[in-house]
């Protein structure tokens, strides 16, 4: 209850496996919604139950396609039209994350539009996990509760008990979350440096620091292509790395990325289940975030702290 305010919660199509974890977390039933389509591709979500006064979450991932941030729009404002007390989008893997600035001439700047068409939707609430840039919760004006992978992979790492380890970012982005890895593991760090000539295809890497003799383990907030984690992977392991392990929030994996991760010197792929991907590798582990959203979302009903959630 948030006062007085029922809590219910929905999900969209393409969250639903992620979205029943969670309730059952909760130990509640996930609440009752339909898709209706119509031969030309468009699509009417519809709530199938009463959701007047109600604190209402509505779980989606937007990874493309676009129609998974399309149908959250539509679901938040269905629910503001049936008069919903408040609504709240747990957006798992927030999509056109990457466009958060004007890096070239004439190019929009996605996350910010994304975000006002969030808030035009009628959203009072975000609650989302490892936002490719932290300032992208700048873009709303609403509250945005920013939940961290790490909670479930730096106890993950800590359980390997891995000697010399090492704590490695694919890219000098992610420097500030490799070194908070590396200052809770207690480990050294590494960065990589890459030149891209257009999005996903590299042109030139190098390594800044010592792998020989370590284990290493790369931190990112998605994998995509894995053009990156493959290459920094294989050059690491020709520096004389131990071994090569990558930890990863959003499995996006792309194109041939699954089997880029299967060729290369990777040894592990540790993701979460932010976003469905069907898992054909040996070599990938997932790990549920269900639990983590859950608290959350319990804490934000009974307006209580959710820096309990945070590792670091």
């Amino acid at each position: 209850m948030f006062g007085t305010a029922p809590m219910k919660v929905f999900s969209c199509r393409s969250s639903k496996d992620l979205a029943q974890r969670i309730t059952d977390k909760l130990g509640i039933e996930l609440g009752k919604s339909s898709v209706t389509s119509f031969s030309d591709g468009e699509f009417q979500p519809c709530f199938d139950e009463s959701v007047r006064g109600c604190l209402v979450f509505i779980i989606q991932s937007t990874n493309p396609p676009a129609d998974n941030l399309f149908e959250l729009l539509l679901m938040i404002d269905a629910a503001k039209r049936a008069s919903a007390y408040k609504v709240i989008a747990v957006i798992p893997y927030y999509g056109f994350a990457r466009q958060d600035r004007k890096d070239r001439p004439r190019v929009s700047i996605g996350s910010k539009l994304s975000a006002d068409l969030l808030s035009t939707a009628g959203v009072d609430r975000v609650i989302t996990m490892d936002l490719h840039a932290d300032q992208i919760q700048g873009f709303f004006n609403v509250p945005v509760d920013h939940l961290f992978g790490s909670a479930i992979f730096a106890p993950y790492i800590a359980n390997l008990k891995l000697k010399n380890l090492t704590v490695s970012a694919p890219d000098m982005g992610g420097s500030k979350r490799a070194n908070a890895y590396s200052r809770h593991l207690q480990s050294e760090m590494v960065l990589c440096y890459k030149l891209r000539k257009k999005p996903n295809v590299i042109e030139e890497m190098s390594i800044i620091g010592e792998v020989d003799g370590r284990n290493v383990v790369i931190i990112d907030d998605m994998v995509d292509t894995a053009g990156t984690l493959a290459l920094a992977a294989n050059m690491m392991k020709e520096r004389g790395a131990t071994s090569i392990r990558a930890f990863a929030t959003h499995p996006i994996l792309s194109g041939n990325a699954i089997q880029r991760i299967n060729d290369s010197a990777i040894e592990e792929l540790v993701v979460s289940d932010s976003v469905p991907f069907i898992n054909s590798s040996k070599k990938i582990k997932v790990l549920s975030i269900a639990g983590i959203f859950a608290k959350t979302i319990q804490a934000v009903t009974e307006n209580q702290s959710i820096s309990t959630n945070f590792v670091f």
